[in-house]
């Protein structure tokens, strides 16, 4: 089903260290937009929906393509940890990916313009958020500083000025915003047309409504928290996967000193989905978030938590713990974070060590 591009003059940049994940339920006819930026790459296609659907992928492009058999096949009863009929099933792209990075993007997002009217290379720029530093400890007021014609500000700390490594990079859009249903029925019109040409780190012990249409990060330093939960069919709510991801990445972020940005780059999000339909998905959310954000904002690790899997399986105790009292969905939630890092781990067994023929890892 794979077919192999012919390699452009110019080596892009991490060629052979990045994964594009794409969820879809349609043919892939974006993607020719997108090629001159893509092709190099190797694309993850997480198909949901039916199966039995044909999805039809631009020649030559290299890549995968998994559909809900698949991800059946592969994960067998951890599959249950994977959402079925909503965008969240992209996570498995994540897991099954072998590479440092991942870029993430919906299949309605365009290739965006500059200001001088440039077709904007988003997947370049991302790379470059994450390859250098983020300032999560102390704000600079020129943004991030390691941007070409800016620094740190008079008064910044030199001891800080090293910075913290980026495990985050998160994109922006134009034309259609990402707004809830309440504020889509309000403003059925407005459309984003502000390029602001800045890039900076969320500070830490701040929280931010994370977007995965558009999205940007380091495997390796925080894979495993990069759980879109379980969203969509059977489940009581939906469009709340990518800030489920956010809120945990977040805590787990600033619990290990990792940075996250946000900003550049745009992409053009061209469809408006329906906000009646979006308000059915996210009724309940609207309602729990009031709960959720006072605990992610109050959420602790232990100390002995020093990897993103013990960050990870500490916030599910208290997901359970704390939020299965607001409604019995989180116990169920907290029990596919588990699965979630059990399947990780199968799928991604720690260095030094080899699956066994029941997923579990035994030391070599």
């Amino acid at each position: 089903m794979a077919s192999t591009a012919a390699a452009p003059s110019a080596t892009p940049l991490l060629k052979d260290e990045l994964d594009i994940v794409i969820p879809t339920i349609r043919n892939l006819d974006f993607l020719e937009m997108w090629r001159p930026f893509f092709q190099p790459y190797h694309l993850i296609i997480v198909q949901d929906g039916d199966p039995k659907k044909t999805i039809r992928v631009p020649e030559g492009f290299d890549y995968e393509l998994y559909n809900r058999d698949d991800i059946n096949r592969i994960l067998g009863p951890k599959a249950s940890c994977i959402s079925f009929k909503d965008s969240a099933c992209r996570c498995f792209g994540y897991m099954v990916s072998k590479k440092k990075y991942i870029y993430t993007i919906d299949d309605d997002c365009f290739v965006a313009k500059d200001p001088s009217g440039k077709d904007i290379n988003a997947l370049e720029q991302h790379i470059k958020n994450l390859l250098s530093p983020s300032t999560p400890f102390f704000f600079n007021t020129l943004y991030d500083p390691y941007r070409d014609g800016a620094d740190f500000v008079r008064g910044y700390p030199f001891s800080l000025r090293e910075g913290a490594p980026t495990a985050v990079s998160h994109g922006l859009w134009l034309n259609i915003p990402d707004y809830d249903a309440p504020t889509q029925l309000v403003k059925p019109l407005e459309r984003n047309g502000r390029y602001v040409d800045a890039v900076m780190t969320i500070p830490k012990g701040t929280l931010f409504p994370m977007c995965g249409m558009n999205l940007a990060f380091d495997r390796e330093l925080i894979g495993p928290a990069m759980y879109f939960g379980l969203m969509g069919d059977g489940q009581p709510i939906g469009r709340y996967d990518d800030m489920w991801a956010g809120w945990c990445t977040k805590v787990i972020t600033d619990h290990l000193g990792l940075g996250v940005k946000t900003g550049l780059p745009y992409i053009w999000h061209s469809k408006a989905s329906n906000p009646f339909v979006n308000l059915k998905k996210e009724y309940n959310g609207i309602f729990w978030q009031e709960e959720l954000i006072p605990f992610f904002q109050s959420a602790s690790l232990p100390k002995e938590a020093d990897t993103v899997q013990k960050c990870y399986l500490e916030l599910a105790k208290q997901v359970r713990a704390k939020l299965g009292k607001v409604d019995g969905y989180f116990n169920k939630l907290a029990d596919a974070m588990v699965t979630w890092i059990e399947a990780w781990d199968q799928l991604n067994p720690p260095k030094g060590a080899v699956a066994t023929a029941n997923g579990t890892a035994k030391s070599k």
